[in-house]
């Protein structure tokens, strides 16, 4: 399993610069193939604004590669969708998004329902709370798709500093997800960031893919892509640093027994039992129990969605 790794390290591990921008406009214009930028978005009003108006002013007025910037967002109380829509990006409330199935808290059900509000041929996630943010996180990931016809999804890999210290970021990372992917699924092993959310793929995968509601979307979107598409049709590509609003110990909790529920789904379907995190914190009585459940719930491949299969026929 280490040489499948290896092997696939030296063929499907790239860096951005491996792609110029030219050469990526020149296999879209080629291909003829559209792109969607995805942004989901709750309370990102400091940070979604920059975002949208890089990617607008690089990759659509400058240079034509972007086709649609769509921020969805899940339920903002600040001025999230007020900055996103003035920086040039259409804004779509997930609660508008197939309104016949109640919408449920979770980034993972932000991203299926994307699907049924974008046109794109390849779909370009990205998270809105990047700072110093590059257009390069775009043109890295949807690069690979535009000139290597046998690549079905590509993430990205970077440094991610925690504070003043490199390489430190990524905690449920390093103390989750990679050990589960290394224990049960080796030949994904060699993903720098497997969690990482800025990610691309083609539609035609995406679609066929079951999207946990969610923290866990990441790892079983990797997961199902693997069992679908094989090791080779899935790649990853060096953008550098990224830097974002951190989390704080017990969010990182609750979304590592995200992740490790999405992984046993996995290892074991039929065990559908609904578990529970708690986690304490201290009060005026001492130590204070608070329970969370734990996201397992799951969408179904959007091609199984007649309003999806509408949408294409038409």
């Amino acid at each position: 399993m280490l040489e499948e790794v290896e092997r696939w390290l030296s063929t499907r591990s790239w860096s951005v610069a491996d792609r110029p921008l030219h050469q990526v406009l020149a296999a879209k214009q080629r291909t003829g193939r559209t792109i969607s930028v995805v942004l989901p978005a709750l309370n990102e009003e400091e940070t979604v604004g920059e975002i949208v108006a890089v990617i607008r002013h690089d990759l659509v007025d400058q240079v034509p590669l972007v086709d649609e910037i769509v921020v969805v967002d899940s339920g903002s109380t600040d001025r999230t969708s007020e900055v996103a829509a003035r920086a040039g990006a259409r804004v779509v409330h997930r609660d508008d998004i197939l309104p016949r199935i109640p919408a449920v808290p979770g980034k993972g059900e932000v991203l299926w329902r994307s699907l049924l509000v974008t046109s794109g041929d390849i779909v370009c996630f990205v998270d809105a709370d990047l700072k110093e943010f590059s257009s390069d996180f775009v043109t890295g990931t949807v690069g690979p798709l535009l000139t290597e016809p046998d690549v079905d999804l590509v993430k990205g890999m970077y440094d991610r500093p925690l504070g003043g210290t490199a390489g430190q970021g990524g905690r449920v990372t390093e103390l989750m997800a990679r050990p589960l992917l290394n224990m049960h699924w080796p030949q994904l092993a060699g993903f720098v960031q497997p969690l990482g959310g800025e990610y691309a793929a083609r539609r035609s995968l995406l679609e066929q893919l079951p999207f946990p509601v969610g923290y866990g979307v990441e790892l079983g979107m990797l997961v199902d892509a693997l069992h679908l598409v094989g090791l080779d049709a899935l790649a990853q590509v060096d953008l550098g640093v990224r830097k974002h609003r951190h989390q704080d110990g017990q969010a990182l909790g609750r979304m590592a027994a995200a992740i490790y529920r999405t992984a046993q789904l996995r290892l074991a379907r039929g065990h559908l039992v609904r578990p529970a995190l708690t986690q304490f914190e201290r009060g005026e009585d001492g130590f204070e129990p608070r329970t969370y459940s734990v996201d397992t719930e799951e969408r179904p491949p959007m091609v199984e969605i007649a309003e999806y299969a509408e949408r294409k026929v038409a």
